[in-house]
């Protein structure tokens, strides 16, 4: 110990003796976190070991810490991406102008329900769900709709897709082409996470094994055909919404980013063939710092392992880009208006985090689908941040503070303890197959509600400043007829297509999955003669089975 630290100890001894004589106001505490009840100070003695050139470095540079990109928000701001998706095409193409025309800067779709999961809007089980909580894309008609007067060459898309991930792919192309864009000028990202959909959201269809099979696949033929696209969005943001800590959102989400890099790998491609073309999707909480802390940490432990483990040497394969979206979850029915401070305090974080996209929701989100006044306020929430606050002036601005660093390598160090257990279980795939993540988050939901229950955290407007006058404000419903015109459409593009090519089409998938070639070249012919999204996934499902998950306990 040199004399400082003994001065400093000393000096802290002596506070510690005098707050412990003071009051100590009862406060309400973000239950499953990081941050300790103690101390409540901060100071160099959190730091011992800490080494800023190997543990910060500059922006842009390895471990990427302060960033992943040297001047930041000096060179570009995040892109402002609006999750965007409802009833028909029409309706989600005029949505989608909308935004443009306020200042969005990028498109992130939304699909409703039998669209995630594999169904026609025509299928029975679709009844009721037609562009419900998202809009309904069945055929590649319907992309050339969403996407009308939509530039597509200059326009970066996000798809928020995973089980049938590949035939979206597949339409987005085949429109492009049709607006006579190349492949390879497309920008965008496609979820494509089936592991977290296993772990968390729960929208899967086949087994995971050839659900990884359909993923490398993906990623060799986007690294060929369209090279500037984000094969895989690596999403912790559904792991949170199902009710995990910040500490588990990390850890899971970037052992699914391990476990698709051993796959591509396996596959045969070179890892700095395909990794630079993998980014992530982060939630952003109401616990501010620690969320911040998990940004930072996450970027830390991608470059790391991508160097040091899967001997990476492209420094675009080490860097982890990432979008990030506020906490649904954090969201309340109850006094909506306050959302709009809980997403504005979680966007902040993400900012101070570094995100290269945001996504804020909007403050009648708990209760339906936005409205356009409400979704306004959320993208102007983004513009202000971004103008008026002087957030993207200096980068990384919370770097060297005691509390930031001391959590970053507390998280950094938590989370290799969760990849240890996971490995040790033979992997996350095992993992998955044991119930282990799904029963962690669940356990950390559980005792998230029951803090709020019990009023040891207090959500405003919930269980206390309740307001028993409040009025609903006006929300978002969806016409019954929009149903019906996208059964009626879906049904006449059947009618009137060439149904023996639609035939050898699909047969040619069947024989790809069976011959183990790459299944996205025949998903993009198929789709091109106007098959179906639930014709190509009830061909898969014939070769590749469906999945149904084990029973949980805990």
């Amino acid at each position: 110990m040199n004399g400082s630290d003994g001065d400093l100890e000393r000096a802290l001894k002596a506070w510690e003796e005098t707050v412990a004589k003071l009051k100590k106001e009862p406060r309400s505490r973000f239950p499953c976190t990081l941050v300790p009840e103690e101390p409540i100070l901060y100071t160099p003695l959190n730091l011992k070991g800490f080494d800023p050139n190997r543990d910060l470095g500059t922006p842009g540079s390895y471990p990427y810490t302060r960033g992943p990109h040297e001047n930041m928000y000096h060179g570009k701001l995040w892109t402002m991406r609006m999750f965007s998706g409802f009833g028909t095409a029409r309706d989600t193409n005029q949505r989608f102008k909308y935004l443009l025309e306020h200042g969005q800067t990028g498109l992130s779709i939304a699909f409703d329900m039998p669209t995630l999961m594999g169904y026609d809007s025509d299928h029975a089980r679709a009844k009721g769900e037609v562009g419900r909580e998202g809009v309904a894309v069945c055929t590649v008609e319907d992309m050339q709709t969403l996407f009308d007067g939509i530039p597509m060459a200059e326009v970066s898309t996000s798809m928020t897709i995973n089980s049938t991930a590949a035939i979206l792919l597949a339409f987005y192309v085949a429109v492009a082409e049709q607006q006579g864009v190349r492949p390879d000028r497309l920008r965008g990202t496609i979820q494509n996470d089936i592991l977290k959909e296993y772990i968390a959201q729960k929208e899967w269809i086949f087994p995971p094994r050839p659900s990884m099979r359909i993923i490398t696949d993906m990623m060799a033929f986007c690294a060929e055909r369209v090279p500037k696209w984000n094969t895989i969005s690596i999403s912790g943001y559904h792991i949170r919404e199902a009710g995990s800590t910040a500490l588990q959102e990390l850890a899971y989400t970037l052992m699914d980013g391990f476990t698709y890099v051993e796959f591509g790998l396996q596959a045969g491609i070179p890892v700095d063939v395909f990794a630079p073309r993998l980014s992530f999707f982060f939630n952003s909480h109401m616990n501010f710092f620690e969320e911040i802390a998990k940004f930072r940490a996450a970027r830390r432990i991608w470059a790391r392992h991508m160097k040091e483990r899967y001997g990476a040497k492209n420094p675009e394969s080490w860097r982890l880009r990432f979008h990030t979206q506020t906490a649904g979850c954090s969201l309340t029915a109850q006094q909506p208006e306050n959302n709009i401070i809980r997403t504005t305090i979680e966007a902040l974080a993400a900012v101070l985090g570094g995100t290269q996209s945001l996504h804020t929701n909007s403050m009648d989100e708990a209760l339906a689908l936005p409205t356009e006044h409400a979704v306004k306020i959320a993208l102007r929430t983004q513009q202000i941040l971004a103008h008026e606050s002087g957030l993207a002036d200096v980068i990384d601005p919370l770097a060297g503070s005691y509390f930031v660093e001391a959590l970053t390598n507390r998280m950094e160090a938590e989370a290799e303890k969760i990849f240890k257990t996971i490995e040790e279980m033979g992997g996350m795939i095992p993992a998955i197959e044991r119930g282990y993540p799904q029963r962690e988050i669940a356990r950390a939901a559980y005792e998230f509600q029951k803090a709020v229950e019990e009023r040891r955290y207090v959500v405003v407007g919930v269980n206390e400043y309740v307001d028993t006058k409040e009025k609903p404000p006006p929300i978002l419903k969806i016409d019954p007829k929009v149903e019906r015109d996208q059964v009626a459409a879906v049904q006449k593009l059947k009618k009137r297509r060439d149904s023996g090519a639609v035939k050898r089409a699909l047969a040619d998938i069947a024989a790809a999955a069976t011959e183990n070639r790459n299944l996205m070249p025949p998903i993009l012919a198929a789709v091109k003669r106007y098959a179906t999204l639930g014709e190509v996934v009830e061909v898969l499902k014939a070769e590749f089975g469906e999945w149904r998950e084990p029973p949980t306990y805990w």
